[in-house]
């Protein structure tokens, strides 16, 4: 048995008149993150670190912004189809790990939620996915709640 590790890292800025969508849950706040999908920058991280462990490109390659069909899109359901492409190659997510990058909102109160969504769209149990969220201290973009940031990694292993 093979086992391999993948890193996503996903920026989308942030927007009035958007509902800010994080790890497949709707975050009150008064703006939400741009991007051809939802702008889900947890959900598009994570993504892009299973697909790179199991050495399948990256999110932009099988889900292309250019697409119409994908415009407004869930990213839970993009990751929902990931897990497929990934049984399809005969490999299989074992552990994702996450951190959400926000000035504001705070994330502590929905991070379980997030936890659990991404856990059962990849077909894993929650202590198989950890999801924490840091500031940047009030520095750059992010501390000027200007956007978002997630980076991830991902443990695969071949079946």
């Amino acid at each position: 048995m093979s086992t391999r590790s993948g890193i996503g890292v996903d920026v989308h800025p942030l927007v009035q008149g958007l509902t800010l969508v994080l790890g497949g849950v709707a975050i009150p706040f008064d703006k939400g993150l741009s991007g051809h999908s939802d702008g889900d920058v947890l959900v598009h991280a994570v993504i892009d670190a299973v697909l790179g462990g199991v050495g399948l490109g990256d999110i932009g390659q099988h889900f292309p912004s250019a697409d119409p069909e994908l415009e407004g899109i869930e990213s839970t359901r993009l990751l929902s189809k990931t897990a497929e492409l990934v049984a399809d190659s005969s490999w299989r997510t074992t552990y994702v790990d996450a951190t959400i990058l926000a000035e504001s909102p705070v994330l502590g109160p929905f991070l379980q939620q997030m936890r659990y969504g991404i856990a059962s769209h990849l077909g894993l149990g929650e202590a198989e996915v950890n999801i924490k969220a840091t500031t940047t201290d009030h520095l750059g973009f992010i501390g000027k709640c200007e956007g978002i940031a997630a980076v991830a990694i991902a443990t695969v292993e071949s079946i």
